[in-house]
């Protein structure tokens, strides 16, 4: 009977640094387990492919996608695809895109079809601090220079891009960008006329009383 007690103590105590051998390889696997690092919980947000000046109107190319963890992600990040829309205010390469980047599409609720948000640079920054929205104004640029004439003989004229065009939006000047930004609600006709004057156009507004 004791041989028959000896040989089931026996073989317990086996089993039991069996089980205590599992127990620890396991313990140890999940040490491991806990010690690597995890990956990171991300979502896709749009970012600019390179430096974007202010009132750029966004193309496909413009932007790509990136990950960012989920705690780096900016409010009003956007994951859809803006293109037409436009920039308020400039963008370095790899900065995420907001809802605050882009001139919002309300500002032409109440005007009639056909009409568009053109961000136009004004020369003077003083005469932009005197605006207000909804205030309309008259866009001039100087004349096309005469080769034959002298600047001192050259008679000093202002041709008019756009007229009585209202002030939708005066973004927030960012960096030292020259002169300062507005927005105007313009007809396809102005926008082009706009568009075409050139950025390097010293622009000044008059303001109709």
């Amino acid at each position: 009977m004791q041989e028959k007690r000896d040989l089931v103590g026996r073989r317990l105590a086996a089993h039991r640094r069996v089980l205590a051998a599992v127990l620890a390889a396991l313990g140890t696997g999940f040490a491991l387990l806990a010690l690597q690092p995890r990956p990171a919980g991300g979502t896709s947000i749009l970012i600019a492919a390179r430096d974007l000046p202010s009132g750029t109107v966004l193309r496909h190319e413009d932007l790509r996608t990136a990950s960012l963890p989920l705690a780096a992600v900016p409010a009003g990040a956007l994951r859809n695809q803006p293109t037409g829309r436009v920039l308020a205010g400039p963008m370095r390469r790899g900065e995420p895109l907001t809802d605050v980047r882009l001139i919002s599409s309300g500002l032409l609720n109440g005007y009639g079809p056909g009409t568009v948000a053109v961000p136009v640079r004004i020369a003077d920054a003083g005469a932009v601090r005197l605006l207000h929205r909804g205030d309309r104004v008259d866009v001039l640029a100087p004349a096309p220079s005469t080769d034959e004439l002298t600047p001192a003989t050259r008679p000093h004229r202002a041709r008019l891009i756009a007229a009585a065009a209202p002030v939708v939006a005066i973004p927030r000047p960012q960096g030292e960008a020259a002169g300062a930004l507005i927005v105007l609600a313009a007809d396809r006709a102005q926008a082009a006329a706009l568009a075409g004057a050139g950025p390097h156009l010293s622009l000044t507004i008059t303001k109709p009383w």
